[in-house]
């Protein structure tokens, strides 16, 4: 049996499992701990918000490798995953933007960048979700935003400083405005 063939028949029998599978059920986990790391860092917990940040994380780290293993990926599971990845990034950034650690249109931001990337890459339609290099990076950077001041909080560092914290956020607003934009001359092309 070809590779492609393997691949064909693996997503056939997790479609049929549906959504109950092993990497779902991590997806699930960590969609519940996004509103209470958010709760966390508007609360001023900074080592709670650090625990749930990093076994967030940890589900984000499982979740692929597990499906792929168990022949659960599906389209609609890859959705799911980047979808609570956009919601607690959204969620722990707007607790900080609550205490003035990072710009206020950081958070709505993520989720529209969020929302063009999945009507972009016609993923409702079935289709595998298609991520730039910048929009990849810009993910990355949202968990960040959100961990470096927890984290710097939480070990009682002062580096690096709430102003310069905020002034990467406020870098953070402006590759994404970048990056939304140059999926837009894209669609268009």
């Amino acid at each position: 049996m070809s590779e492609q063939a393997g691949a064909a028949d693996a997503q056939k029998a997790a479609a049929r499992k549906g959504w109950r599978t092993r990497a779902n059920a991590l997806t699930a986990l960590r969609l519940g701990i996004a509103p209470a790391l958010a709760v966390a860092i508007a609360t001023g917990r900074a080592p709670l918000a650090t625990v749930l940040f990093f076994a967030a994380v940890a589900t984000d780290l499982a979740d692929g490798p597990i499906a792929r293993r168990y022949g659960e990926s599906t389209a609609l599971g890859g959705l799911l995953d980047h979808s609570v990845d956009a919601t607690l990034c959204a969620l722990g950034l707007a607790a900080h933007a609550l205490q003035g650690v990072v710009p206020w249109a950081l958070p709505p931001l993520v989720v529209a960048a969020f929302v063009q990337y999945v009507l972009d890459s016609k993923t409702l339609a079935g289709r595998p979700l298609r991520a730039s290099a910048l929009g990849r990076c810009n993910g990355i950077a949202y968990f960040v935003a959100v961990a470096v001041p927890i984290v710097r909080d939480t070990l009682g560092w002062s580096w690096p400083g709430p102003e310069l914290v905020w002034w990467l956020a406020a870098g953070l607003v402006a590759t994404t405005l970048v990056s939304m934009g140059d999926r837009l001359l894209a669609l268009r092309r």
